[in-house]
């Protein structure tokens, strides 16, 4: 009997161990079974949010959302403004009177002094942009030199140059757009005085002409 009793009590701890064994076991199998549980849920989640569907058909039902439609182009104020610079130049103005009776027709608003037209002259302004019209027609010399004139003032330039040739290869070989673009000029507010080019600057072929400061327009970010 001594021997039985310390045969049972020694098999006390083995028998812990196998329980303690069996039941971890069981808290991982219990704890696998609950991660499982969670992925199926995460992976239908959508599926048990919204309920049973049911596929449409065919495709007869779907609806397509239409384009955006485009930008409106402000033709009416283009053409307003193109309007408003064939006005602005007529082709009928006489400039003969009020250019300086020179060698070089030079041309000075009122309130502009001589010495104006003489730094001109001189190079005294630094040429900052020009346009050359050579090969336009009249109508497209007229637009071109107004819309120049206008974006030149607008972003402050001061001093820029207008080729509009010698007439060389005209009929007559006259400077048939020379007498136009000085009329031209002296119809625009914002120019303040024009003479010839110096021959390094075109000569008789070009025109240089001083504009009224203008404040240069930044675009707002």
């Amino acid at each position: 009997m001594r021997a039985t009793a310390r045969s049972f009590a020694e098999l006390q701890p083995l028998r812990r161990a196998l329980a303690e064994a069996a039941a971890q076991e069981a808290a991982r199998a219990q704890a696998a079974r609950e991660a499982a549980q969670r992925a199926a849920r995460e992976r239908h989640l959508f599926a048990h949010s919204v309920g049973p569907v049911q596929p449409l058909k065919g495709g007869a039902n779907r609806h397509s959302a239409p384009p955006a439609p485009p930008d409106p182009k402000p033709l009416q104020r283009v053409q307003d403004e193109q309007n408003v610079l064939r006005e602005a130049m007529s082709d009928e103005f006489d400039v003969s009177t009020l250019l300086d009776v020179d060698d070089q027709l030079s041309f000075r608003r009122p309130g502009i002094g001589v010495d104006v037209t003489r730094k001109l002259r001189g190079g005294h302004w630094s040429i900052q942009r020009q346009l050359d019209l050579h090969g336009l027609r009249r109508d497209d010399a007229r637009e071109a030199l107004g819309e120049f004139i206008r974006l030149a003032h607008r972003t402050g330039l001061r001093c820029v140059r207008i080729i509009h040739g010698k007439g060389l290869g005209s009929p007559g070989k006259t400077p048939v757009l020379k007498g136009r673009v000085q009329a031209w000029l002296v119809q625009k507010k914002e120019v303040l005085a024009f003479v010839q080019a110096r021959p390094m600057d075109g000569g008789a072929g070009a025109l240089v002409v001083l504009l009224q400061p203008g404040k240069l327009r930044v675009a707002a970010p």
